[in-house]
């Protein structure tokens, strides 16, 4: 079976709902959520960005498309 990757994770996670950089960081320590978001799309996943502004914080929110 072996030691799933974290772009793996990070699938199973959008197949449940919208992820943020904390959702990733506290769930599956990834650190560079948009990095591995940019790989999963160059390999074909339709993955939607969202830009979330709560007060003076700024974040990402990932939705997987379709």
């Amino acid at each position: 079976q072996g030691v799933r990757s974290q772009n793996d994770l990070i699938l199973e996670l959008l197949n449940k709902g919208p992820i943020t950089p904390m959702d990733a960081l506290t769930k599956i320590n990834c650190m560079r959520l948009a990095s591995r978001i940019d790989e999963l799309k160059k390999h074909g996943h339709n993955i939607a960005t969202e830009m979330v502004i709560n007060g003076d914080t700024r974040y990402a929110r990932y939705h997987l498309i379709g």
